[in-house]
């Protein structure tokens, strides 16, 4: 089968488009799904840069994100057979196989049937976004229906899928963009408060929206100094979740006097340190989420759909700061 393979850690010129062996299923609780798209996330990125997480995978094929038709199942599967359409997030981190292919074998409790109501490009690019903030707002810092929450990047794929589910939820929404167009893409979306960071003080911006408390919930997903200048808008007793490490001088004096909790958000864990109570439950989390897509509630923005062999392109533009919404790779 045709593939995008990672030879080694660097740059775009670290990738191969060429044959690799076809997966086969090795245990009767598997299934064999016939990829057609595969969603590009920030994390392939740092994946192709740095290396993958396991000693002695390379080459590698990246990609978390995967969408397609169930081409084969093993003799004791009972959730799937052959023609259904699933959606999921596996593989690409060095151990398992990752979608930037055209076929995968996984355990039929790692993947989920994909809403009715979109394309294959739509149901790829979702799941790692999807439960990066479903976990993140609702697992970690419980928002609460009412709730000022301050959504950082929201033309991002993270971002706009937040904005989405925290509205539903019945949460006042604020968010940062860059450009007029983001602007108006949020806007339409239907949150509250549009802060264009760039030209603005953020914190004033902030505490006037919320009339000078602060917001309840943070949601960070751009990290470093925007991470610790977020305890200054937040709301006494409020909670900030984020997706990244901290770096540098974090402001924990604030952080402290101001008696905030912050929570971190890694979906890739149950992945990464084989958690199967946890990766069950992001499971529900994509049928949750179909039926919201499915229901007209929770819409996946597709930027641009590349053919497979322009990977490298899809990672330029990430590494460059595209747009908005997502990029998917097709792999028919």
């Amino acid at each position: 089968m045709k593939a995008m393979v990672m030879t080694r850690p660097g740059g775009v010129e670290v990738f191969e488009y060429r044959e690799i062996d076809e997966p086969t299923i090795r245990t009767p609780t598997q299934v064999k799904v016939a990829i057609q798209c595969a969603g590009i996330n920030p994390i392939d990125t740092k994946i192709r840069n740095r290396g993958v997480f396991f000693a002695d995978a390379l080459p590698a094929v990246l990609g978390c994100d995967g969408a397609g038709l169930v081409a084969e199942v093993g003799a004791e599967v009972t959730q799937f057979q052959p023609g259904d359409r699933v959606w999921f997030c596996h593989g690409g981190l060095g151990r398992e196989q990752g979608n930037y292919a055209q076929y995968t074998v996984m355990e039929q409790t790692e993947l989920a049937v994909m809403p009715q109501s979109v394309d294959f490009a739509t149901a790829a690019a979702a799941p790692l976004v999807v439960i990066t903030a479903w976990e993140a707002m609702f697992d970690r810092v419980r928002l609460a229906t009412e709730q000022t929450i301050l959504i950082h990047a929201g033309a991002g794929g993270v971002g706009h899928v937040a904005i989405q589910l925290a509205l539903e939820h019945g949460a006042r929404v604020a968010t940062t963009v860059s450009s007029t167009e983001k602007a108006e893409y949020v806007t339409a979306l239907g949150v509250e408060k549009v802060i264009h960071y760039r030209d603005s003080d953020l914190k004033e911006e902030v505490m006037e929206w919320t009339d000078g408390e602060g917001a309840q919930v943070v949601f960070d997903t751009v990290g470093g100094q925007v991470l610790t200048d977020c305890f200054a808008y937040t709301a006494e007793y409020g909670r900030v979740v984020t997706l990244l490490e901290p770096q540098g001088d974090v402001d924990w004096k604030t952080l402290r006097s101001k008696n905030l909790s912050l929570s971190f958000e890694l979906m890739l864990s149950p992945m990464l340190r084989d958690l199967p109570a946890a990766r069950q439950h992001q499971i529900d989390i994509l049928d949750s989420a179909a039926r919201l897509v499915d229901d007209g509630k929770l819409q996946v923005r597709v930027e641009q759909r590349l053919p497979l062999h322009d990977a490298a392109k899809a990672h330029t533009m990430i590494e460059s700061g595209h747009g908005m919404g997502k990029l998917v790779l097709d792999t028919v």
